[in-house]
């Protein structure tokens, strides 16, 4: 009788383990992403807001939500609540980027951007989650970043960083999903090897409970984008068509349809 409570003591053992490791790591989604983790409250609960991953490789963390797409070593697409109380100014020290341990077919090498004339671009950025030293170091994994022009990354893609920052400020709160568009025939760089996208994607969604609205950009990876952010607005619908990706699914079908239709930059606030 000893052994057998001694079995069944090493099996609770080995579940509650098994169970804590399978809520921080990679879960497996439907195609249309209705499985919802039971982990990591901060995620959890926007998951109402999330697209549909095209690999099935969805990954929850603390902070943000990626879809890792294997084929080109980094996600299709970050999302991320960002709240007026998650802006801060404290100064970080910035640690060393690290491969995404919870990507079940491991992230990019950082090594794979070394030399090679690119930076290591932020999706969800570092300056979106300076409220923790836990939340800002977690933004330093492989499969957070993309390789990005310098150029763009400290230019034109930076202004609309800060116009995220702002708005949240000025709105409370608002959703972010964030990517590059991936598709063949990619140049690629480093060992794995890395995809550089031809452009990035942005899209921003407000939702007060009483007017809901939602803006998208496409951005050129490459030096000298100049213009207006309006200059680079699009419908949700065309990085739709462009990525493959659902966007905000669980949204009441009219509401969707409108708000992913339009261009209009009425009701958003630009510095």
């Amino acid at each position: 009788m000893k052994k057998v409570f001694t079995i069944l003591g090493v099996i609770l053992i080995v579940g509650v383990y098994a169970y804590d490791y399978y809520l921080s790591h990679e879960v497996d989604f439907t195609s249309d992403g209705t499985t919802l983790p039971k982990a990591h409250n901060n995620t959890k609960d926007n998951a109402y807001y999330l697209p549909t991953s095209t690999t099935g490789a969805v990954v929850f963390h603390n902070n943000y939500v990626l879809s890792y797409n294997e084929n080109h070593e980094q996600a299709e697409w970050v999302a991320y609540h960002l709240k007026q109380s998650d802006i801060v100014y404290t100064d970080r020290k910035r640690p060393y980027f690290n491969e995404d341990k919870a990507v079940k077919t491991k992230s990019a090498d950082w090594r794979s951007y070394k030399n090679s004339g690119y930076d290591k671009g932020h999706l969800c950025p570092a300056g979106d989650r300076k409220y923790s030293e836990d939340a800002y170091h977690e933004t330093f994994l492989t499969s957070n970043i993309s390789p990005q022009n310098h150029d763009f990354n400290a230019g034109i893609w930076n202004d609309l960083e800060q116009t995220v920052r702002y708005w949240a400020k000025s709105y409370n709160d608002v959703y972010v999903v964030t990517g590059g568009i991936l598709t063949d025939n990619l140049k690629t760089i480093g060992k794995d090897p890395v995809s550089v996208p031809n452009y990035f994607y942005k899209i921003v969604f407000k939702d007060d409970g009483k007017q809901s609205k939602m803006i998208g950009f496409v951005m050129p990876n490459k030096p000298n984008v100049n213009g207006s952010l309006k200059d680079y607005v699009v419908s949700v619908d065309e990085i739709e068509a462009r990525t493959g990706i659902d966007f905000f699914p669980k949204l009441e079908d009219s509401l969707e349809n409108k708000l992913e239709a339009s261009t209009n930059t009425r009701g958003w606030r630009f510095r």
